[in-house]
C-alpha cells in the first residue's frame, strides 16, 4: 500500500462510535365497550308482568263472581268451583305457564348479564338457584292444576282435593321463598359494583325479606300475606331491574408507541 494513502471501510463494517442510541417508547391507553350479548331483559320482564296478570283476570273478582278459592275456604266451596270453571282455570294456566318460561329466561340473563359486568360474587349463583327453582315449583304447580281439571279426576274430590293443595305450596310458599333469593342474589351482587339505582336495590332487599319470611307461612296461615306482597311489588322489581341493568361495560386497551 502506498504511503499516504488510507483504506476506507464498507459502511456496514464500521463501528460507531462512543454514542448512546435511546429509544423512547410512550402507552396510550384507549377505551371501547363491549355490549351483553343476550336477550334484554326488559322485555322478558315485561312478557313475564303482562302474561302472568292477564291470566288472574279469568279467575279473580275482575270477571265476577265465583272466583278462584283460597286455600282458607271449605271443600265444599273448592270442588264446585273446579267442576264448573275449567275454561277459565285452564286459559290461567296456559297464560301463567308462559309467564314463567319468561321468568326463567329472566333468571339465566341476568346472571349472565351480571358475569359479563364483572361481578365475581356468588349473588349471580344465588340468584340463578333461587329463579330456577321459582320457574320449576311454579310450572309444576299449573301442571298439576292441569291434571285437577282433567274430567277423569275432578269428579274425585279427594284426588281433587289432594292436587290442589300440593298445587297451591308450590304455587304460593313454592313461589315466594326461592323468589326471594333470586331478589337478594340479583340485589346485594348489583350493589357491590353501583350497577342499579339505589331504590331498585333497596326494594329488592326488602322484597327478598318478605319472601324468606313466607317460610313460616307453612306453620301459621297469618303469614299468608307475605306471598302476594312478594309476588305483586316483585313486578316493579323486576321491570326496573331489566330496565336499569347496564347491557354494556367499558374495555381498557393498551397501545405502545414508539
Amino acid at each position: 500500500m502506498q504511503k499516504g494513502w488510507r483504506r476506507t471501510l464498507p459502511f456496514s463494517e464500521r463501528k460507531p462510535d462512543a454514542c448512546l442510541i435511546t429509544v423512547m417508547t410512550s402507552t396510550i391507553e384507549a377505551k371501547t365497550t363491549s355490549r351483553f350479548a343476550g336477550p334484554h331483559l326488559a322485555l322478558l320482564a315485561i312478557l313475564y308482568t303482562v302474561l302472568f296478570n292477564a291470566g288472574l283476570f279469568p279467575v279473580t273478582a275482575l270477571a265476577g263472581k265465583p272466583y278462584w278459592p283460597g286455600p282458607w275456604e271449605p271443600t265444599s266451596v273448592i270442588v264446585p268451583y273446579f267442576q264448573t270453571h275449567a275454561g277459565p282455570v285452564l286459559t290461567c294456566l296456559f297464560l301463567q305457564s308462559g309467564a314463567t318460561i319468561c321468568l326463567g329466561l329472566f333468571t339465566a340473563a341476568v346472571v349472565a348479564q351480571l358475569r359479563f359486568l364483572g361481578v365475581n360474587s356468588a349473588g349471580p349463583w344465588i340468584a340463578l338457584f333461587g329463579g330456577f327453582l321459582t320457574v320449576f315449583n311454579g310450572l309444576a304447580a299449573a301442571l298439576m292444576m292441569w291434571t285437577l281439571i282433567h274430567p277423569a279426576v275432578v269428579q274425585n274430590p279427594p284426588a281433587l282435593m289432594a292436587l290442589y293443595y300440593l298445587a297451591y305450596a308450590l304455587g304460593g310458599p313454592g313461589f315466594s321463598i326461592p323468589m326471594g333469593l333470586l331478589m337478594a342474589g340479583v340485589s346485594v351482587a348489583a350493589s357491590f359494583m353501583k350497577l342499579l339505582p339505589k331504590w331498585i336495590v333497596v326494594l329488592g332487599l326488602v322484597l327478598a325479606v318478605a319472601g324468606e319470611l313466607s317460610w313460616l307461612h307453612l306453620i301459621s296461615p297469618a303469614m299468608l300475606f307475605l306471598i302476594p306482597l312478594t309476588r305483586f311489588p316483585g313486578f316493579i322489581w323486576i321491570v326496573a331491574v331489566g330496565i336499569a341493568l347496564p347491557r354494556t361495560r367499558a374495555n381498557a386497551v393498551a397501545t405502545a408507541i414508539a
